[in-house]
């Protein structure tokens, strides 16, 4: 669990060409596309004025991601920060969706039958073929969190910011897959509370 007095700033990666067609990525290296890379700049701006010259003095990490790694450099950039200097962890790498990385959500009830069912029926236990269901996702982001000792500005994916909500609201398993993540916000999360910058 996270500690208290520790404050995460999370920013999910901007948009992606993938986003925008409701594509699969998982694990899949995909870009930031020009609207990404806006959210990007907003949410550094953001964090700029919330944060002041203190922001120098706290952790960043990323997941290791191209999306998520272009989104920290264009947040660090954004608050006059040295593009580079942030560390990589690869337990904040998106859930792994196996077979359905590169397939669209709206083929799936006609590509996958049984995997869609067997995913709606149990959201939180399904897990992909090659893949990693939301309940092994929130068990290496347990693991990471548990590890975090100070302030931090964090570049990560939508499965992770909604396990990470789940980890400290404590919220049921079942709706933590359905959280929204957008893209253009920065989720602040302090002693078992998350709010939206």
């Amino acid at each position: 669990m996270l500690k208290p007095g520790v404050t995460l700033h999370f920013v999910r990666h901007g948009e992606t060409d993938w986003n925008a067609q409701q594509r699969y990525q998982g694990r899949r290296d995909i870009p930031l596309n020009a609207k990404g890379r806006e959210q990007a700049a907003r949410n550094g701006r953001a964090l700029a004025q919330l944060l002041g010259t203190r922001a120098a003095d706290l952790d960043f990490v990323s997941s290791p991601l191209l999306r998520a790694f272009e989104t920290m450099q264009i947040v660090r950039g954004t608050m006059g920060l040295p593009l580079n200097a942030f560390r990589i962890d690869e337990r904040l790498s998106e859930v792994h969706y196996g077979h359905w990385e590169g397939h669209y959500w709206a083929e799936l009830p006609r590509t996958d039958p049984e995997g869609f069912a067997a995913r709606k029926a149990d959201t939180w236990g399904w897990q992909p073929t090659g893949g990693e269901s939301y309940r092994m996702l929130s068990e290496r982001v347990t693991v990471w969190l548990a590890e975090v000792e100070r302030d931090s500005i964090v570049a990560s994916h939508g499965g992770v910011s909604r396990v990470l909500r789940g980890l400290v609201l404590g919220l049921e398993q079942a709706s933590v897959p359905v959280l929204e993540v957008p893209q253009d916000k920065v989720l602040i999360i302090r002693d078992g509370a998350a709010a939206w910058l």
